[in-house]
């Protein structure tokens, strides 16, 4: 009878994949390696990259965007920014920055991030650098600071009109701009438009009352962005060709504007059973923005796109070992983790999304449904279910020789969002942080990056 844990994924998924497989011991492997070995190493609970992941999916997208280029005869050149919001730690911006990245922020403490960057010699003032976000004071102060420093590749990308009144007289050097569109968002959405950017049939005259005529302000880009990201779907194409109608109409104004920023939102992998033709969708959308060009006359835009979660999202893991199973009734059985999915996996909690969820060991035991439940006294702190079906199922509790769990593609915004270090729900501390990856002779390399959060860092900011 085929009752264990491994064949149960057998049935249910193409296993082995690239990333995962299992050893003869019932043990998960991940891109080679023993996770069961670092849990015995630095034990549990802690977060893990893999930095080697972040520079293939860099890779893996500039030859996307090169081959479409190659078949469309796109005149352009393409430019892959990270932007810092999905990760701003310093060991990413290096592993990203090694592929000839550029950057977008979102804040004025990003641009503190850049300067640092600049300092350790890590990028030069020649670095495109992409200014999103709502414009504060202290965030326009950076800016222009920057500019003065002769970052003449950075582009501030107008939010509200009102933006323009605070940058435009700050400075003699000049100023390159960019306008972002606000794009209808789908039906289903709470809102019908954006809160981010102006309109579409705003843009047009607004640069032509407003900025055509400015000594030092340069218009260089039109930005656009879909919240629920790029996908094969009539919304995306439909807004797409919106913004195509937008940048010819605007570009037959403005000589100076020759950069299309088409914004983030690939997806990840959050199941096994995940399939996306990057390539497919690569090569439509320079499709239609070449042929939308060449219908009217002029020449195709330098592309931009700003992937954060595709850039560090599948680099990253956490994992967590099965403390205690608590049975509730006569079907629930409660597996209660070392850790909290409110503190450290957020948006879990908060925008219910989910995870690859794999056990590190025990596949070669029979299974059971389950339910997860976190250390907060909280009753939504748990996680109940996998993106492919509305159940969970684990290998059968042994209190004797204790599961552990991994979340995999857990590294865009959890550590943000949750705060590393800082306070935690119910005062649970931050999990330790491993950093992984490979020397010059290929061989895996780890290192502790941080301890689990000290309850001495707690009291203090508490005031004991």
């Amino acid at each position: 009878m085929k009752n264990k844990y491994a064949d149960l994924i057998d049935q249910t998924f193409f296993f082995p994949t690239e990333e995962f497989e299992t050893n003869e011991a019932g043990q998960l492997q991940y891109w080679g390696i023993d996770l069961m070995k670092l849990v015995e190493k630095y034990g549990s609970p802690f977060r893990f990259s893999y930095l080697p992941k972040i520079s293939e999916n860099i890779q893996k997208a500039k030859t996307w965007f090169a081959d479409a280029f190659e078949r469309n005869n796109y005149k352009g050149n393409y430019n892959y920014c990270y932007c810092t919001k999905s990760s701003h730690y310093k060991y990413v911006l290096e592993e990203a920055l090694k592929n000839d990245v550029h950057i977008e922020t979102s804040s004025a403490f990003d641009l503190d991030i850049i300067l640092k960057l600049e300092k350790d010699g890590l990028i030069d003032k020649s670095k495109y650098i992409i200014c999103n976000g709502f414009k504060t004071n202290l965030y326009v102060d950076k800016i222009i600071q920057l500019i003065e420093m002769g970052f003449d590749n950075l582009y501030v990308i107008l939010d509200n009109t009102r933006e323009l009144d605070l940058i435009k007289d700050r400075t003699d050097k000049t100023i390159k701009i960019g306008i972002r569109i606000a794009a209808e968002e789908e039906p289903k959405f709470e809102f019908y438009t954006s809160r981010l950017g102006i309109g579409y049939r705003f843009i047009v005259p607004f640069y032509e009352e407003k900025i055509k005529d400015l000594p030092n302000v340069q218009l260089k880009m039109l930005h656009f962005f879909i919240n629920t990201g790029i996908r094969d779907t009539a919304y995306y194409w439909n807004e797409l060709h919106k913004c195509l109608s937008v940048y010819t109409k605007l570009k037959g104004a403005c000589a100076t504007l020759d950069s299309l920023n088409i914004g983030g939102g690939f997806p990840i992998k959050r199941n096994l059973n995940f399939t996306y033709d990057y390539a497919y969708m690569i090569q439509e959308i320079v499709s239609q923005i070449k042929s939308e060009c060449d219908s009217n006359n002029i020449p195709e835009p330098h592309l931009f796109t700003e992937f954060g979660s595709f850039t560090v999202g599948e680099s990253g893991g956490t994992i967590f070992k099965v403390i205690h199973q608590k049975r509730q009734n006569d079907r629930e059985k409660w597996n209660m983790i070392d850790g909290s999915f409110m503190t450290t996996l957020p948006d879990a909690w908060a925008i219910s999304d989910r995870f690859i969820l794999l056990p590190l060991n025990h596949w070669n035991e029979k299974y059971e449904r389950i339910l997860l439940g976190g250390l907060t006294c909280d009753s939504d702190d748990y996680y109940n279910s996998e993106q492919h079906v509305n159940a969970i199922y684990m290998p059968t509790f042994n209190p004797e020789d204790p599961l552990y769990i991994g979340f995999f593609n857990t590294g865009a915004y959890q550590e943000t969002l949750s705060g590393q270090g800082g306070l935690k729900h119910c005062l649970i501390p931050s999990p330790k942080k491993i950093l992984l990856w490979k020397d010059e002779e290929g061989n895996l390399q780890d290192e502790l990056y941080c301890e689990e959060q000290s309850p001495e860092s707690m009291l203090n900011i508490l005031g004991y």
